[in-house]
This record gives C-alpha cells, sequence and structure tokens, in this order.
C-alpha cells in the first residue's frame, strides 16, 4: 500500500476531481455533411473521413444531420 503526505493526497483529489467535471462537462461532438470530391455522394458523420471528403455543412447535433446547432 502506497501512503501518501497531506500534500501529495490534497493534489491527487484535485487532480481526479478536475478531470471528472471536466469529462462531465463535455458533450456530444457534432455531426457535418461531408461530401465526396470524387462523386459528390454525402454523408453525415462527426469527424473527417479522409482526404478525399470536404465538409458542406454543419454542425448539426443529430446522426440524421437534420436539426443545426444553433450559435450562443
Amino acid at each position: 500500500m502506497i501512503m501518501l503526505n497531506k500534500t501529495s493526497r490534497f493534489l491527487l483529489l484535485a487532480v481526479a476531481g478536475l478531470t471528472l467535471s471536466t469529462s462531465l462537462s463535455a458533450g456530444p461532438a457534432p455531426w457535418y455533411i461531408w461530401r465526396s470530391k470524387i462523386d459528390g455522394a454525402r454523408v453525415c458523420h462527426q469527424t473527417p473521413l479522409g482526404p478525399g471528403w470536404e465538409q458542406e455543412s454543419g454542425p448539426y447535433k443529430d446522426s440524421h444531420c437534420e436539426k443545426l446547432v444553433r450559435a450562443q
């Protein structure tokens, strides 16, 4: 068992608390419509699909790319 002094214990709890609070406040990633540079196909995806794709529109709240995210 590892013994921690008061300062080390405080720092450990502080880091754990900040990590937890940051992850709790994070929201879901937005969705975007991506268009193929080759054939113009369109897909709704959260992350870039590669060099052959360009972002067309977004961000959207849903995986169908129907509900636009409103600017705050």
